[in-house]
């Protein structure tokens, strides 16, 4: 059965050279601008050739699409089985990151191809789209497979809890590494991996529970514009920014569409309106913690379980950041600012818990990444979470921040 993105004469050296140009370019564009943004016009305009002549190579936007994520999983998994073959969950790791890091810097030097932003993979058609998720769920399979056996259900799925750490922390990794000069990669990567290993509290640091008030979380008897954007940002995590048309959200909520224009004026706003909920959902979560009390370790561990519950919930989840490069470039910046905002306000308290003693003295800014991807990973666990039971998946969870991803490290299996 022919592949969705097998071409006559794909073996000849000139047509494959050409071709991966194509891909690169649309790469780049997805990249920037989103799987909207990478258009045959674009593409054609990037590399030089007319539209024409970049058919023969893909008959439509939607295989272009397809084989650069393709191939930009196709190398995650060559990455992950190359570490396999390392002794010990500590060695495959360490591994992984060394090669995920050579390839940055080769991007950054323009010695490697790009990797495409695997964010809109999910707004692929079929059949794309499944054959492209079922090599990311081979992957992740693969990752799971790095921390050992699991001969119990729980083993099972902390193992899974760390493959989907992995992976999202690698996938985070260009959004806040491209702050760090190419001359510091190697003391990043160290730091990293030290994140991975052992968290960021001692291992006899309990974690500490909090859960969101009622009027934090609940939904609203009427409704408003914080139902519109609960709704929202539901669908957007499901199902991309394509999925949550406005017809699908009045619907949802039993509303008519003027209701929805009642409080935004269109659907860039409603994205952007969903981060702004996010972000101001983290902050409430932060300065909550805050009031309770204790020291820095009880204050951080108190938002992140909040916010993790909030995350398994699926009622008023967090916006996936998938949905950023949708954002014009506009709204974008002030998007990316106020996640740099409430990452240097983790960074804070981190800062502080190294002071006093309560916690380990951990790279603060790129702990306080890693603790967004981990929160940003969450709302895509919410059926793993539902099989663990809630309250147990938040605890292995929380664990791999407070104590690291190594099974004989986090306690968690």
């Amino acid at each position: 059965m022919m592949n969705a993105t097998d071409v006559p004469d794909s073996k000849t050296a000139k047509f494959k050279a050409r071709r991966d140009r194509l891909i690169d370019a649309a790469a780049t564009l997805i990249n920037q601008h989103g799987l909207k943004g990478m258009t045959f016009a674009n593409v054609a305009a990037l590399v030089d050739m007319n539209q024409n002549s970049l058919a023969y190579y893909f008959k439509r936007k939607e295989m272009l699409a397809h084989a650069a994520y393709m191939e930009t999983l196709g190398r995650i998994a060559d990455k992950v089985a190359e570490a396999a073959a390392r002794p010990d969950p500590r060695a495959r790791l360490a591994h992984y990151l060394h090669l995920v890091f050579a390839s940055q810097r080769g991007i950054r030097t323009g010695e490697e191809r790009p990797m495409t932003v695997l964010t809109g993979m999910s707004s692929l058609p079929e059949p794309y789209r499944t054959e492209a998720t079922e090599l990311y769920q081979s992957v992740l399979r693969g990752m799971r497979e790095w921390f050992g056996p699991a001969g119990r259900t729980e083993e099972l799925a902390a193992n899974i809890a760390r493959a989907h750490v992995v992976m999202e922390g690698v996938l985070w990794l260009p959004v806040w590494l491209r702050f760090h000069a190419i001359e510091d990669f190697d003391r990043v990567q160290r730091r990293m991996f030290e994140f991975w290993e052992r968290g960021v509290a001692p291992k006899d640091s309990p974690l500490i529970y909090m859960s969101f008030s009622k009027e934090a979380t609940e939904p609203r008897p009427d409704v408003d514009i914080d139902a519109f954007l609960r709704a929202a940002t539901r669908l957007i995590n499901r199902d991309g920014y394509r999925g949550a048309s406005v017809d699908r959200i009045a619907a949802e909520l039993r509303v008519t569409k003027g209701s929805f224009y009642h409080h935004l004026e269109g659907k860039d706003d409603l994205v952007l309106a969903c981060f702004r909920r996010s972000y101001d959902t983290i902050a409430r979560a932060l300065d909550d913690a805050k009031a309770a009390g204790g020291n820095m370790w009880d204050q951080l561990s108190r938002a992140m379980t909040a916010l993790i519950e909030v995350q398994f919930s699926g009622d008023g989840p967090l916006m996936r950041t998938t949905a950023l490069a949708t954002l014009p470039a506009t709204h974008r910046g002030e998007v990316i600012g106020q996640s740099n905002t409430i990452a240097l306000r983790f960074a804070g308290v981190i800062i502080d818990g190294i002071t006093e003693g309560s916690l380990h003295a951990v790279d603060p800014l790129i702990a306080s990444q890693m603790a967004m991807s981990m929160l940003n990973r969450a709302v895509d666990l919410q059926d793993w979470a539902a099989r663990a039971g809630h309250v147990r998946a938040t605890s292995i969870y929380a664990e791999i921040f407070a104590h690291g991803l190594l099974p004989d490290a986090s306690g968690a299996a």
